[in-house]
């Protein structure tokens, strides 16, 4: 008898990510065969960050039905592509900017520095993962900290490496810590400001219950980390990305120790600089992801210079780095796929008024998570909280009146259903994550899902006491 078997798992190994969002869009494309087409109407409205197209509750009405034919099936990632060429450009920038950041090996000697500090003073040790997830957190929180979180990625992944972890741990310090502030905000004007201005009630209020949920959000985040990291220092054997870590460690290998001079010392001082540009931009200016993408071209070819590059070795390193994000970029625009079958097909609406109707039958108990669920089932295929606060807000608040839970609920199961993001293939946010720390999808999947269904139940435990335990306006 042959024992070459592989093990059952290694042979039911998921498909790759592309396969797996591809048979997501021939899914959406047969389901909008069957659902009907139907719309409401939509006003501008002026909301505390600006003008808004919002849905207006009560005018959904039925349309003659609208098939897409089978070639939508490739047609559509082509409209992905275009309707999301602004976040595609912004994630190749990104690609190439970093790549010359490392080839300037400035990266390196920083986190070398900064780890022989930390390994000086164990009691740092055991505070930095902590003590960063909390800074995300609060960028999240803050001032909405999203795509912002995917240069830290190149940072934090041979930080980890270099104390005993691995990439997964570089990767969940920055982007954990910013999702769990992004979804369990207090301030966040791109989904607590932008719902709370639709459904009609006071900004930034509910100001308590947000802080003692960002309290709980976080650290829940922490403390699965910190377990992880625990673990995975003990027996490297159990990371998931072992053998892409052991890759990492042969191209350092190769590289070989070289001295510290002046350049680097110039590329992390540039570097630094170009961080605090990017979070003063975003805060006080009101960046978005084009001027962002123009600060990260710019940062690339300042740093490839001040590392003694050259101009031919930049443009090289940087087209070498854009390329790496193709394979992201393809993803994105297949997963933007997804909503433009469902516009154009104009079932989007039409979900939106079943799952609506759905509700006001049900006992006010469970509204409220059931009401979570919907806005985690519309945030598969619009990651933008404000898109989705537009969409949903307009007909979720009033609904909250008829069903007896106030609004300010409706705004907070509309802004937890974000803690799911983080495992979304469809999510830009999350593939850029993965495509710059190089770490497939369907791995970070299989090691995020235990705790996204923490983050489900924990969801649903926190919309109890606004519905039974208080009033919450």
């Amino acid at each position: 008898m042959s024992h070459d078997r592989k093990p059952l798992l290694s042979r039911l190994a998921m498909p790759h990510t592309l396969v797996v969002v591809m048979a997501l869009v021939i899914l959406v494309l047969a389901a909008s065969w069957v659902i009907p087409s139907g719309e409401y109407e939509r006003v501008k409205v002026e909301t505390s960050e600006g003008t808004r197209s919002v849905t207006v509750a009560g005018t959904f009405r039925e349309v003659p039905k609208v098939l897409l034919g089978p070639h939508m099936v490739l047609e559509a990632p082509i409209k992905g592509f275009l309707d999301g060429a602004l976040l595609i450009c912004f994630l190749l920038m990104i690609g190439g900017s970093f790549a010359i950041f490392q080839e300037t090996g400035a990266v390196e000697f920083g986190i070398r520095k900064l780890t022989d500090t930390i390994t000086a003073r164990p009691h740092l040790e055991g505070l930095l993962i902590p003590a960063l997830m909390v800074i995300f957190s609060l960028g999240g929180s803050v001032f909405g900290m999203s795509e912002e979180v995917i240069p830290f990625v190149i940072i934090f992944i041979p930080l980890a490496r270099r104390l005993g972890y691995d990439s997964i741990v570089g990767i969940a310090i920055p982007f954990l810590g910013a999702a769990a502030g992004f979804a369990a905000a207090f301030f966040n004007p791109f989904t607590v400001g932008i719902a709370q201005s639709i459904a009609g009630i006071p900004l930034y209020s509910g100001l308590g219950y947000r802080l003692i949920t960002w309290v709980i959000g976080t650290a829940v985040m922490i403390a699965y980390v910190m377990r992880y990291a625990r673990r995975v220092k003990r027996n490297p054997e159990l990371s998931p990305v072992r053998d892409i870590d052991l890759a990492r460690e042969a191209v350092a290998e190769a590289r070989g120790e070289a001295r510290w001079d002046a350049k680097h010392v110039a590329t992390l001082t540039l570097f630094v600089a170009s961080m605090v540009l990017l979070v003063v931009g975003v805060l006080k200016w009101k960046w978005y992801i084009d001027q962002i993408a123009v600060l990260f071209f710019g940062m690339g070819i300042v740093l490839g210079f001040a590392g003694g590059l050259g101009p031919s070795r930049v443009a090289r390193t940087f087209v070498t780095g854009a390329k790496d994000m193709v394979g992201v970029v393809f993803i994105v625009a297949c997963a933007r796929a997804l909503l433009v079958i469902a516009q154009e097909a104009k079932i989007l609406d039409t979900m939106l008024y079943a799952a609506s109707g759905a509700l006001s039958s049900l006992p006010v108990a469970i509204i409220a998570q059931v009401m979570f669920l919907i806005q985690c089932v519309i945030n598969f295929f619009i990651h933008s909280g404000t898109a989705q606060a537009a969409l949903t807000m307009p007909i979720m608040a009033p609904l909250a009146d008829l069903v007896g839970i106030t609004r300010q609920t409706a705004v907070y199961a509309f802004t937890l259903c974000e803690f799911i993001n983080p495992i979304l293939p469809t999510s830009a946010v999350t593939m850029g994550v993965l495509g710059a720390g190089k770490i497939p999808w369907e791995r970070w999947a299989r090691w995020f899902l235990p705790l996204c269904l923490i983050l489900v139940v924990l969801s649903f435990l926190l919309l109890v006491p606004p519905v039974l335990l208080f009033h919450w306006e």
